[in-house]
């Protein structure tokens, strides 16, 4: 019985991991939102060191980029493509053991031929560096994409 009773709570744990979509995203006056004071998101729109990263750039049309990026997101795994409207992308990805929900969110400026992005962890404080490390991966596979 006990043990039957540690696994349900266990079992409610892990699947209750992925917090809800946050109704906060997308651009708004043509940038994204801010990182929250948590150490769980970087972006490329952020001025403190702990959140700010560089963004991508590229020296092709909009759309090929467009179309390039979500090559490179496709590859990857545990990903999945929620919105794609223009300008603007938004990828879920999931981590494998406690399906953890990492929000990313792009948005292509081509008059500056760059692509600015957020990714943040939907619950916790810190990710111990998993989002940076995982655009930093988008974008070595977003250069390496032919």
């Amino acid at each position: 019985m006990r043990i039957t009773m540690l696994l349900i709570v266990a079992g409610v744990l892990l699947f209750s991991c992925s917090g809800t979509r946050p109704a906060h995203l997308g651009p708004q006056e043509g940038s994204l939102r801010p990182c929250p004071d948590r150490a769980n998101c970087v972006s490329t729109m952020g001025s403190d060191s702990r959140h700010a990263i560089e963004p991508i750039r590229y020296d092709s049309t909009m759309e090929q980029a467009k179309q390039k990026l979500i090559r490179a997101i496709s590859s990857m795994k545990r990903s999945r493509l929620v919105t794609d409207s223009g300008n603007y992308l938004h990828v879920e990805f999931t981590s494998l053991i406690f399906r953890f929900v990492d929000d990313v969110e792009f948005l292509f400026n081509d008059e500056e031929k760059t692509i600015h992005f957020k990714s943040a962890s939907r619950v916790g404080y810190s990710d111990l560096g998993v989002n940076r490390k995982r655009m930093e991966e988008i974008r070595l596979r977003f250069h390496q994409e032919l």
